[in-house]
């Protein structure tokens, strides 16, 4: 049976640059990060969003985002953190997309800009509303993307459609 493919690209929220000594890959979320992740997982419950899995990057802002979304999501979500997500670029997620399996039907990527602006501009037909996208993907941002395709490595640029995205601003 046919079954569509629905991707979520998140961008981790904002991230603390008070102590410049620290690590990028540590750096934690900032105040203004955790309310916005905190709003991101009332509207996640609202929509309904229930990904089949939530690939992680392990940077801590990352992980601090989906600790804080996971809220909004059902309880038995399937979480893996996948260490190539830090540094990745698009073709490194497509990569990775690429493997999982054919019965998951949706899947959350949890990541960093501009893979995640770039991934979703390339993946998205032109057609599907890209305006606000191609001008900024904020900390924070959740894009929706929806593929006719029967299996993950099927993936590919401009067959998607852009069916939802929403920035920290558009929660207030």
């Amino acid at each position: 049976m046919f079954m569509a493919r629905v991707l979520y690209l998140l961008r981790h929220a904002k991230s603390s640059w008070d102590d410049p000594a620290l690590d990028d890959f540590d750096r934690p979320l900032a105040p203004r990060g955790r309310k916005a992740a905190r709003a991101l997982a009332v509207h996640m419950d609202h929509k309904g969003i229930s990904p089949g899995l939530v690939l992680c990057s392990p940077a801590r802002r990352t992980r601090d985002t989906f600790d804080l979304v996971r809220a909004g999501l059902p309880p038995a979500t399937k979480v893996r953190i996948e260490d190539q997500l830090y540094g990745a670029d698009p073709a490194d997620v497509l990569r990775i997309l690429g493997r999982l399996a054919g019965d998951l039907a949706s899947v959350m990527v949890v990541g960093h800009n501009p893979t995640m602006q770039k991934l979703a501009l390339a993946l998205a037909a032109p057609e599907s509303g890209l305006e606000r996208l191609t001008a900024n993907f904020p900390t924070g941002a959740l894009a929706e993307l929806s593929f006719p395709v029967d299996h993950w490595d099927k993936l590919a640029a401009g067959t998607g459609q852009l069916t939802a995205f929403v920035t920290p601003k558009d929660l207030k």
